[in-house]
């Protein structure tokens, strides 16, 4: 089949679900295609235009699911309501791809179009709910924070230790809250009512006075808490 950078991001794509960062280089993304390294780069000219590529990828599917979600919501959907569905949307985009937290954390230090744009849409619907331009910033990059770390942990994947009947009980016991917590919501159930605590803090910032001085405001980055 003809190479194309279609074709070589989706093998890049691969190599980083298997590898990450470090075990992305031209000559296993071309081993992949069953291609000479050389051959790849008359459609991408070196492995930082490739990442950048693969970053867009991800979050442009990212994005485009997102509009497809707000389109789904009602015509005076709240501002709580379009944030959940741009979260929801993009945590089930990125676990599409193994190692998509990463890449998602990393792809505004790639200069990703797709997540510029993710960014911008998020930075748009805090705007309209009034949350002030100065906590706009940090409220986003919270969120995305939060999406990216959780769908970092339920890709994770350690060793299971081995447990008793016995260990079960002494868990049990010793964390009874912790124990409780843990079992009381599914992983779904728990992201939802995660983001809507999220909102409910960021509301508290809506009509409130400022102690932040003017020109204070940090530049918002998508997900900072995962390098």
């Amino acid at each position: 089949m003809k190479l194309s950078a279609d074709r070589i991001v989706e093998a890049g794509l691969a190599v980083f679900a298997e590898a990450g960062y470090h075990g992305v280089s031209m000559r296993r993304v071309a081993e992949r295609l069953n291609a000479q390294a050389g051959s790849l780069y008359y459609h991408v000219p070196n492995k930082g235009a490739l990442l950048q590529l693969m970053a867009d990828r991800m979050a442009r599917q990212a994005y485009d699911a997102g509009t497809a979600a707000l389109a789904d919501l009602p015509e005076r959907a709240s501002w709580q309501a379009q944030v959940e569905a741009q979260a929801t949307s993009l945590r089930r985009s990125i676990r599409q791809h193994p190692g998509g937290a990463v890449m998602l954390a990393d792809s505004p230090k790639l200069l990703s179009v797709g997540a510029l744009s993710l960014m911008e849409r998020l930075l748009q619907t805090l705007s309209t709910a009034g949350v002030p331009e100065h906590h706009r910033g940090i409220a986003a990059d919270t969120l995305f924070s939060h999406i990216t770390g959780f769908v970092l942990q339920e890709q994770g994947d350690p060793p299971a230790p081995h447990v008793t009947a016995q260990d079960t009980a002494d868990l049990h016991e010793r964390f009874p809250m912790t124990v409780a917590v843990a079992s009381s919501h599914t992983e779904d159930e728990q992201f939802i009512l995660s983001v809507r605590l999220i909102c409910t803090g960021i509301g508290q910032l809506i009509g409130a006075p400022s102690n932040t001085p003017a020109g204070d405001s940090p530049c918002p980055k998508l997900s900072s808490s995962v390098k």
